[in-house]
């Protein structure tokens, strides 16, 4: 499929009230660039695309619209490849990430990362210098998704403490990242969040991020609430 062939697929697919919804948890996005296309769609057109003709699809000019750009996202995951010819396409659709829900479903559709770890490690590790907020990010998010293992765990963490979490969305992927880890290693996290150099804001958002997983234990929990109101060891 062509790209115009793909955006008269999406209009026709579009629903009004899905668009309204999907503008209302967009706050950054113009309501005139959502179509309103559900992403289950969205992935099933990608697959096709990737499978059909991936690469020409890819080689066309990128769309405007929310879906044309979600849409593309998620064809390069898809794709597949070495991690050589994947890097390409994935540092070149970083600049068009403008949103959260860009960011993360296409942190989401990389499982290339679990072929090529440590090569997409390195990659991280350069994304998180960047000024581009989006692309610090994807950089936290991808890392959160693929990383929080036992080889990985401890690194990641350290680095939660170096990224500047000035602008809100990095902010808000660094605390979901302390609280990934916190549900797979409680007690070292736990120890971690005692003494972490986290900035106050983000510190409070990780507890709170823990505090609102399904996953985490009521006595774990009152361990939690009761470290939110007695501070750090570096408070006392």
């Amino acid at each position: 499929m062509t790209g115009e062939q793909v955006l008269i697929w999406l209009e026709k697919e579009a629903e009004e009230d899905y668009r309204e919804f999907s503008s209302s948890l967009l706050p950054g996005v113009s309501k005139d660039r959502i179509l309103g296309v559900r992403l289950p769609k969205l992935r099933k057109m990608a697959a096709v695309i990737a499978k059909d003709n991936g690469q020409e699809y890819l080689e066309e000019e990128p769309g405007k619209t929310f879906e044309e750009i979600m849409l593309r996202g998620m064809v390069i995951g898809c794709v597949g490849g070495t991690f050589e010819e994947a890097l390409p396409r994935i540092s070149g659709f970083l600049p068009d990430i403008d949103c959260w829900s860009v960011c993360d479903s296409f942190c989401a559709g990389l499982k290339i990362t679990k072929k090529y770890p440590e090569k997409m490690w390195d990659f991280l590790l350069e994304c998180l210098d960047s000024e581009k907020t989006y692309t610090v990010r994807f950089a936290v998010v991808m890392m959160l998704q693929y990383f929080v293992n036992d080889e990985y765990r401890k690194k990641v963490l350290d680095l939660m403490e170096q990224v500047d979490t000035e602008e809100y969305y990095v902010r808000m992927a660094v605390a979901w990242t302390v609280s990934v880890c916190y549900v797979r290693y409680p007690q070292e996290v736990f120890s971690w969040l005692e003494t972490c150099s986290l900035d106050e804001e983000t510190w409070k958002k990780s507890l709170q991020k823990i505090l609102e997983s399904r996953r985490v234990s009521k006595e774990e929990k009152e361990k939690i609430r009761t470290l939110r109101e007695n501070g750090r060891a570096c408070e006392n």
